[in-house]
């Protein structure tokens, strides 16, 4: 029994190596795509001149406010993931504990009700994340990456 609490063990950790070198590379291509972006949507900026504040701001500056909004948009969004599988996992063991006590209308109900503050929490965050860069006049759209 032992032995295999130490396969496990290893196993794990080998795991958790590879899944470290994924997620940099990962994030090495996210960050070029989204170098791409910034730079395809400031010529867009300059082209169109639609908002006077963004056309008046330098390359730099421009490509800064871009880039680390898309940022915060990325930390949002995994901030978002993580709430919504907590939130997941609360709802569940709620409906479990209210199915065993009252039954499987009691646990439809809280597993209604827990979907729909999930939801709105989800949904909350989300244009909280927007927010900042549309008070910019920035198309958030644009800079999402999937």
């Amino acid at each position: 029994m032992g032995i295999l609490i130490q396969i496990a063990i290893v196993l794990l950790a080998i795991g958790a190596v590879l899944t470290g070198f994924q997620s940099k590379a990962r994030n090495r291509q996210w960050d070029s795509l989204m170098r791409r972006r910034v730079d395809a949507y400031i010529d867009t900026i300059r082209r169109e001149r639609d908002n006077p504040e963004l056309s008046a701001m330098g390359d730099s500056e421009l490509r800064d406010l871009l880039h680390s909004g898309a940022l915060n948009m990325r930390a949002a969004r995994q901030r978002r993931g993580m709430v919504i599988t907590a939130g997941g996992a609360i709802t569940l063991i709620a409906a479990s504990f209210a199915g065993s006590e009252q039954g499987w209308t009691a646990f439809a109900l809280v597993v209604a009700l827990g979907a729909l503050a999930v939801y709105g929490l989800n949904t909350y965050l989300a244009r909280k994340a927007r927010a900042p860069l549309e008070r910019y006049g920035i198309d958030v759209e644009r800079l999402r990456i999937e």
